[in-house]
């Protein structure tokens, strides 16, 4: 009697486990559990809260945690809050930060292909970009972001760059000649000027604001809405030339270590709104931009608007040879033929 109760109290046992390893196997693979935690995440970009790239995590935000019932929420800090564009990147590869924007330059550091997409007049047009951006070249440049922990979510941008200048209006390369103007600290551009005959000045864009208060530089090249929202014209920028001569492209990132640890339902939400979020800035920037050319001639600035990019065009190209990843760029080239 004793070896037939113990019996069944063992198969009682062995019942209980294998019921117990068999739900803790569905919970896993479901991936969609309830556990009840608020997963908070932080978003970073380097511009003002006015700016269309504050403005597109904003709306991720509020869609993120509708979708979620509150369980994910994102905190936005603007004007370099928690880093600035290149401590952002880092931090993506890290997991120390959730999730950023910026432009293409700073996040060279860790993926060296995107160092392409700032090649002068390297698109016919706007249009002509996101084209590439959201097709097969865009997807590999993602893929090399993956590679390093970042998992690109959408392609946005900061507008077009144009030159503005303290001392007279610049309508053809050769109006540049001797120009003091502080250009991004890249190679490819500041080669760019030099070939354009001016005298370009690598500095960070802190710097930039006093050097062109002091007289140091006479100009600096930057999107419209940047100029306007820095107040340019309080710093001595009497002329802006709408050379177009850099598509400025953004990028939203989220850090994969961060996306790997949120439970697979809230990433996925996570993730597609985060691809929507570009095209949404996009559209802001363009008419943002329109806006920020009439208050920059409101308040003085002359915008020279009729600006044949050909001869500009034609100088800069011989600083093609310079980009490293020659393949990616005649792939982009060739795509919008």
């Amino acid at each position: 009697m004793k070896k037939k109760l113990g019996a069944l109290l063992m198969m009682v046992v062995v019942l209980m486990v294998l019921a117990a390893c068999g739900g803790g196997e569905a919970d896993e693979s479901s991936g969609s559990a309830d556990d009840g935690e608020v997963y908070t995440l932080q978003a970073g970009h380097s511009l003002p809260d006015d700016h269309p790239y504050h403005l597109g995590f904003l709306e991720m935000a509020e869609k993120v945690e509708e979708r979620t019932d509150g369980r994910v929420k994102i905190e936005v800090f603007p004007f370099s809050e928690i880093g600035a564009e290149r401590e952002l990147t880092e931090g993506l590869t890290l997991g120390t930060v959730d999730l950023a924007v910026s432009s293409t330059a700073p996040v060279t550091n860790f993926v060296p292909e995107l160092a392409v997409l700032d090649v002068p007049f390297i698109f016919n047009d706007r249009d002509s970009a996101v084209d590439v951006l959201n097709g097969e070249i865009g997807d590999e440049l993602f893929q090399a972001m993956d590679d390093q922990g970042i998992i690109g979510l959408s392609w946005g941008e900061n507008g077009y760059r144009h030159v503005t200048n303290a001392l007279h209006p610049v309508e053809k390369p050769e109006d540049l000649s001797g120009l003091k103007i502080r250009v991004q600290e890249n190679e490819i551009h500041l080669a760019a000027f030099e070939e354009l005959g001016a005298q370009p000045t690598p500095m960070a864009w802190t710097e930039a604001l006093t050097a062109l208060q002091q007289g140091v530089v006479d100009a600096q090249e930057n999107p419209a809405i940047v100029a306007d929202q820095y107040k340019l014209y309080e710093s001595n920028q009497e002329y802006m030339t709408l050379t177009g001569h850099v598509y400025s492209v953004a990028v939203y990132m989220m850090s994969k270590q961060t996306y790997e640890e949120l439970p697979e339902d809230l990433r996925d939400i996570v993730l597609e709104e985060g691809q929507k979020i570009g095209a949404m800035e996009r559209d802001m920037i363009v008419e943002m931009e329109q806006e920020s050319l009439k208050t920059l001639e409101e308040q003085g600035v002359e915008i020279i608007d009729e600006v044949d990019p050909a001869p500009f065009q034609e100088i800069v190209s011989s600083v093609y040879d310079m980009v490293e990843h020659q393949e990616l760029l005649n792939n982009i080239l060739e795509a919008q033929k």
